[in-house]
């Protein structure tokens, strides 16, 4: 989660533009992991999350304590470009969930087109990229998220609600506009199997996205007794180290055990 000192905010709006399409760098250097989002059901590969990391692996954690209201707009920018890039350059043909922070976007249409151009001339289908944003990010105008939302769609991206359950908006977000996806935070996976109070909230929400036609991913999945409950919920796509941890500058292969 990344805090924005208010009142610098407008001054570090006025320059967001200007500076994205001037090309100015971010100030620091960072790399992605890719972590699978599996499909149970089939047992495939559904998507690979891009994990941001510093250059030689280093936590996220790193990356992100740099960003600042001077460079959150062009760090934005260059997370999409770098994702994508990275995803075709590894070869990528599953489709590629990318995290945006939704305070470093003031004009979606403007701010996409970078994203739109680097998956143009790497060839990576439009139609294979998530958009997600976390629900643990402070927006600080819902109003203008959903905007963001509705224009990524008419792009034909897909769009999902990451954390869910553990940040701000949780179902008031969700009454205004519905994703394609949401992923359950891991708080409420972690030990599922043996918790009442979590079987009937993921339960809940399961049947809730049912209704509203939202596919759900399971994150932070660690044991099999996790996945067999979730499964069995009626969730068939998950993340989480017991399928794959995240692999720095690579794709991670599923074992046949984490199947079985």
């Amino acid at each position: 989660m990344i805090h924005i000192v208010p009142a610098l905010v407008q001054q570090a709006a006025e320059t967001a533009c200007s500076g994205c399409r001037d090309g100015e760098p971010v100030g620091f250097e960072f790399e992605y992991a890719y972590q699978p989002i599996v499909d149970c059901a089939s047992r495939t590969i559904y998507a690979h999350e891009a994990l941001v990391r510093g250059p030689s692996g280093e936590s996220a954690a790193s990356v992100l304590s740099q960003v600042t209201p001077a460079n959150i707009y062009r760090f934005d920018q260059a997370c999409r470009v770098k994702a994508v890039t990275g995803a075709a350059r590894l070869g990528m043909r599953e489709r590629l969930s990318i995290n945006f922070l939704a305070n470093a976007v003031f004009r979606p249409e403007v701010c996409i087109r970078s994203t739109l151009e680097a998956a143009r001339a790497h060839n990576f289908p439009v139609e294979q990229i998530i958009f997600e944003v976390t629900e643990g990010e402070r927006v600080r105008d819902r109003a203008h998220l959903m905007t963001i939302f509705r224009e990524y769609q008419r792009f034909g991206f897909q769009t999902a609600i990451d954390d869910f359950g553990a940040g701000y908006a949780g179902l008031h977000l969700l009454a205004d506009y519905q994703p394609d996806i949401i992923k359950i935070d891991m708080d409420l996976v972690r030990g599922i199997d043996s918790s009442a109070p979590r079987q009937a909230i993921v339960r809940a929400i399961t049947a809730m996205c049912r209704e509203l036609g939202i596919r759900i991913v399971a994150e932070g999945i660690e044991t099999a007794a996790e996945r067999d409950f979730l499964r069995d919920a009626g969730i068939d796509l998950m993340q989480g180290y017991f399928f794959c941890r995240p692999v720095f500058q690579g794709l991670g292969v599923i074992a046949e055990t984490a199947w079985q």
